[in-house]
């Protein structure tokens, strides 16, 4: 919450737009935050115009919902505008987030056609009275979701409320939940039928949906990606570390979930791509010289590294993907090559990195004041003159 003068400015991210508030007449403006959400799509066709796609607009609501819909309405409608739309039951209140021929682009990923499919409708731009409303639904959804959870462990059930999101006319909400199994809440559904006067839907998330609700920041130092960007969450299982050569250590390949990280799956592709051109090596490499055993293979550089001690990394040889193959042909030909010792690979220096995080690091080295006279000046002097003196003896 930021305070400018009579203004006062509140970021919802869950819904990517600012709230402000007048702190004279308590009068509150909606305005839309491009880029504070996750689903933001940017628009690449900005100011092309296609007549085809003039109705037909992105309307975004709370986390990860959103859709597409046709403006029934007859009003003028540009990206920004809050707008009333159809719902299941009664009206929901959302914020247009893309407009023009760029909602067919996302139609067609999505799969929506207009001509075999009803969309739902725009009814109108929002006016004061739906904003106030839907900013007193809004308030309700943190106190609700606290009692839903006691509700939820009252009758002993193994689910967690993880969120809840109000319909804009406050007649309705869904609870966003996280159980392992199967959870019969019929009861549950009653009783806060009962105790919140509205409409229930139940709807089950997982364990990274649930981390892309809060947020955070990941051991990269970056936002979680779940929380940026991801919205279709793939199976992720170890052989995506194996294929990586990556030590299975779950505290080490869990996220913030408690899930294997998303992130391994990135490079995959990479890597397999990679581990197709690199020979396999089953016994070790004949040389007239001894045998040579693989101890290292580096994937990307499609490096393989050999030693002739079994399991010893002193002194590694590396050889390329190309090399080991000959290497591999000569052997089954019975042919040795010479030798394997053609460049060792140097150890990397230790760099102690103490001091370097020092205040005084950057600050300008002081000189040392000479000092004037004192006991080295005597001691100076005195040695020129004895020196004079044993000179003059001399003579």
């Amino acid at each position: 919450m930021i305070d400018y003068s009579n203004e006062t400015i509140q970021f919802d991210c869950f819904r990517g737009c600012t709230v402000v508030i007048d702190e004279q007449t308590g009068d509150r403006d909606i305005r839309y935050r491009q880029g504070c959400c996750k689903l933001e799509v940017y628009n690449t066709l900005k100011g092309i115009g296609q007549e085809q796609y003039n109705d037909y607009y992105e309307v975004r609501f709370k986390n990860t919902r959103k859709g597409i819909y046709v403006n029934a309405s007859g009003q003028s409608i540009k990206t920004g505008d809050l707008v009333v739309v159809e719902a299941a039951t009664g009206h929901d209140l959302g914020i247009v987030t893309l407009e023009g021929p760029i909602v067919g682009r996302q139609m067609k990923c999505k799969g929506v056609n207009p001509e075999t499919q009803e969309l739902r409708k725009i009814y109108r731009k929002a006016r004061p009275f739906d904003i106030q409303r839907w900013q007193e639904a809004i308030a309700r959804e943190q106190e609700t979701m606290i009692r839903a959870r006691v509700l939820a462990a009252n009758l002993g059930l193994e689910m967690k409320i993880g969120d809840v999101e109000y319909q804009g006319d406050g007649t309705k909400a869904i609870f966003y939940y996280i159980a392992d199994g199967r959870v019969d809440f019929r009861q549950l559904i009653k009783d806060f039928a009962e105790e919140f006067h509205i409409r229930v839907e139940m709807k089950q998330i997982g364990a990274r949906q649930e981390a892309g609700l809060i947020g955070g920041l990941g051991v990269c130092g970056r936002e979680l990606c779940c929380a940026n960007y991801i919205t279709e969450f793939k199976s992720i299982t170890t052989s995506a570390a194996r294929t990586q050569d990556l030590s299975l250590n779950p505290q080490k390949l869990a996220g913030q979930c408690g899930k294997l990280k998303c992130c391994l799956n990135y490079e995959v592709a990479a890597y397999l791509d990679a581990h197709s051109r690199i020979p396999k090596v089953a016994e070790p490499l004949e040389f007239e010289d001894g045998q040579a055993w693989l101890v290292k293979t580096d994937i990307l550089a499609e490096k393989l590294y050999f030693s002739y001690e079994k399991g010893s990394l002193a002194q590694i040889f590396p050889l390329s993907a190309d090399e080991v193959r000959e290497v591999q042909a000569m052997n089954r030909r019975g042919q040795k090559p010479a030798t394997l010792r053609q460049e060792v690979v140097a150890a990397p220096e230790f760099v102690s990195a103490v001091g370097d995080d020092a205040i005084n690091r950057f600050d300008p080295e002081k000189r040392k004041k000479r000092r004037k006279g004192g006991k080295g000046h005597g001691r100076k002097g005195g040695a020129d003159r004895g020196g004079a003196d044993r000179g003059g003896a001399k003579e």
